[in-house]
């Protein structure tokens, strides 16, 4: 295993800031096996072999991007994190550059409908690592994603301190972690998701297409399609339509 580059404490967290990993998920899922703590956080100013949701990769420039995963036992469900992660990110994001995005159902920042971050959470026994990687201060997007991504300081009009970013987020992870159920009702109310007309693109099976009415406590969306059936969705990717 690398060594890291530089190792600080915030508060419940201990920081290991990394040059380059292969994927600061996976570090750290292994990292639990072998006993890592609850609260070790990892972060990566370029990963190898990034891992988005179902497998997809996370590319981007050494620098560019926040990558960072944190590593919580004895935690809340994966869903419950991830809204606790999503919240916490877009409010650092407001809070360092002055940017207020909103979240996409499961697990997106967007501003706009323009992509800012994902966020992937992954279960092993009694451990939960929960990553995050933020576009930060990008020069411009490859062709493939200009249409459909942004980045901090792109919206905000100027450079963006990715340090100060990652600890305004630990610091409202860690309350949003502490702040229970209202976790729930705040997702909702920053989902953009919500009220919206979407395509639902199911691993298996038909894409459904309808209204977005609601969000379970358990983080499953409900789409009401235009025959008036709803749809109960636990895993897929959606497209906001217009």
């Amino acid at each position: 295993m690398p060594a890291p580059a530089r190792i600080s404490e915030r508060g419940r967290w201990r920081v290991e800031t990394f040059s380059e990993l292969d994927s600061t998920n996976r570090y750290l899922l292994h990292a639990a096996r072998s006993g890592g703590p609850d609260g070790l956080v990892v972060v990566a100013d370029v990963q190898t072999a990034g891992r988005g949701r179902l497998d997809r990769t996370w590319e981007a420039p050494p620098g560019s991007s926040l990558l960072v995963s944190v590593l919580l036992r004895a935690s809340p469900a994966p869903p419950r994190a991830v809204m606790a992660a999503g919240l916490a990110l877009a409010g650092a994001v407001a809070e360092v550059a002055g940017v207020a995005p909103a979240l996409k159902w499961p697990n997106d920042l967007v501003v706009g409908d323009r992509k800012l971050a994902g966020l992937l959470a992954e279960a092993d026994d009694d451990a939960l690592v929960v990553g995050a990687g933020c576009n930060v201060n990008w020069l411009e997007f490859p062709p493939e994603l200009s249409a459909t991504a942004t980045a901090c300081n792109l919206e905000a009009g100027r450079t963006v301190d990715r340090d100060a970013l990652l600890d305004a987020y630990l610091d409202a992870f860690d309350r949003r972690l502490a702040a229970g159920d209202a976790v729930i009702d705040d997702y909702r109310a920053q989902l953009a998701t919500l009220g919206r007309m979407v395509r639902v693109q199911q691993i298996r099976g038909d894409d459904v297409v309808g209204t977005a009415t609601a969000v379970s406590d358990d983080g499953a969306l409900v789409v009401r399609d235009h025959a008036g059936a709803d749809h109960t969705i636990t895993t897929a990717d959606v497209v906001h339509l217009r």
